[in-house]
């Protein structure tokens, strides 16, 4: 099949976009990353993404005197590069109609949280000030509001009360980088639809991901083979 056009959008690290980056080299994920953009400079993926010769562009938000100019000049960068849908993987800005609009329906985003709780930026560390039993992280198509999107795959995972933010939040992590990947090669092969808060997976033939023992999950839609 051929392969998606997609950019990658990033304010920090990058180990989604690294989880995304090896499955596309594996031939795993029928994405081609055409651009991985940044508003933050010293975002450490974007040296992830020169290592693998991926094209890579930092728009300061603050250049810009409104979200919507900001936007404007991220659909213009986006287009330039012949991209077609785009992955949210840790990208810390609320994006508006004007990006909703140039890429609609073809937008998804990454959220360390089982959404609807726990919406927004520190969602590990109110998810351990709470005492949950079982956090997790979601996949959801992306709106005008904040994490509000409807839902295309969720991972839970046991949550410890009192525990430290950073043993779940890499507790998280781990399966992040399995759901998002799985994700986007399902908005890749055209099988996600939605109808207002449901989100529907059309079917395939292919086996299912065995998950190991000694790290209790529960992921639904299940995983796929590769994934």
């Amino acid at each position: 099949m051929s392969k998606l056009p997609i950019a990658v959008l990033i304010s920090g690290s990058g180990s989604n976009l690294q989880a995304l980056i090896d499955k596309m080299e594996e031939g795993i994920l029928d994405v081609d990353i055409r651009m991985v953009l940044s508003n933050r400079s010293s975002a450490y993926g974007l040296e992830r993404a020169k290592k693998h010769a991926i094209p890579t562009c930092v728009l300061s938000h603050k250049d810009f005197e409104s979200r919507e100019d900001f936007d404007s000049e991220m659909v213009r960068v986006l287009k330039e590069a012949g991209v077609q849908a785009v992955v949210m993987a840790g990208f810390m800005r609320i994006i508006t109609s004007v990006f909703l609009n140039a890429f609609s329906g073809q937008i998804i985003n990454i959220h360390p949280a089982l959404l609807p709780s726990f919406a927004g930026a520190g969602g590990q560390a109110e998810a351990v000030e709470h005492g949950v039993q079982i956090s997790g992280c979601t996949v959801h198509f992306v709106n005008e509001k904040m994490d509000n999107g409807a839902i295309i795959i969720q991972a839970a995972v046991p949550a410890i009360p009192g525990e430290d933010v950073k043993i779940l939040s890499d507790r998280i992590l781990q399966v992040e980088h399995r759901i998002l990947p799985q994700a986007t090669q399902w908005l890749a092969e055209g099988r996600l639809s939605a109808e207002g808060r449901f989100v529907k997976l059309g079917a395939a033939n292919v086996a299912k991901a065995e998950l190991t023992a000694d790290f209790p999950c529960l992921i639904n839609p299940p995983l796929e083979s590769g994934f």
